[in-house]
């Protein structure tokens, strides 16, 4: 099988790109690094030349609102075009649990209109929903900072491995399309703000998390489950203890 992954050489993409590879197929990490940008069009012609399925895990490289939207949307445009011309007969799509529940954040619009643009494509596709990955940690931490204080609401939170992410989403990409969502998830919930307190005891950082039920989340109000899914998920096996001993 030969699996094109847009955003091949990031955090999650250069994972799965080894797993499958590590499995005997062709993956090809694809990204502006490797000529091919999905925003201009360049080099996806070729890259998609003969690919059975296509992995978008790309992000756009700002937060901005209108610039983060002008990503989503121009990039999965080109993109699907292009698939569509090549034959491609998966498309799977890394996107976030909470999504459709946090329209007031520029980004979260963003990833919404990328999503009605996959489904309202002629290509067969899978939507990964995934929770928050340990890896993000830093900058969640750093986006509620104010001065010496870290402002976090008290609410669910199961976040996950990057190795997790991409080992879901390997099962997803040799699998069969969904035609709609599968929500991936870490094997244990936490509170936000607690997460936040244990992440920073860990690291030796001096900052203060003060609970917040009116902080926001890249500019969206939490509600108690939010960040969590609300029905069945596949778990990862990571747990938070687990990570930081790494």
């Amino acid at each position: 099988m030969l699996v094109v992954v847009i955003g091949g050489t990031g955090l999650i993409g250069s994972r799965l790109v080894a797993l499958l590879t590590e499995q005997g197929h062709r993956a090809v990490a694809a990204s502006p690094g490797t000529g091919v940008n999905t925003l201009t069009g360049e080099g996806l012609t070729e890259v998609l030349q003969g690919a059975d399925v296509v992995v978008d895990v790309s992000n756009s490289p700002s937060f901005e609102a209108a610039a983060v939207l002008e990503f989503f949307e121009t990039s999965t445009r080109n993109l699907l075009a292009a698939e569509a011309a090549a034959g491609v007969r998966h498309h799977v799509a890394l996107s976030v649990v909470g999504t459709e529940r946090l329209p007031e954040s520029g980004y979260f619009r963003a990833k919404i209109a990328q999503e009605k643009l996959i489904e309202g494509s002629s290509i067969p596709y899978s939507l990964v929903h995934a929770t928050q990955f340990f890896e993000f940690l830093a900058g969640i931490v750093d986006s509620a900072t104010d001065g010496s204080t870290v402002h976090l609401a008290h609410v669910l939170i199961q976040p996950m491995a990057a190795d997790d992410v991409a080992a879901a989403l390997r099962g997803v990409t040799l699998g069969a399309p969904a035609n709609g969502r599968v929500e991936i998830a870490g094997p244990e919930r936490l509170r936000l703000d607690d997460l936040g307190r244990r992440f920073l005891t860990a690291r030796g950082d001096p900052r203060e998390v003060v609970t917040d039920p009116a902080a926001k989340y890249f500019g969206a109000v939490l509600h108690e489950d939010t960040l969590v899914p609300h029905g069945d998920a596949v778990l990862g096996s990571t747990t938070l203890e687990d990570w930081m001993a790494r």
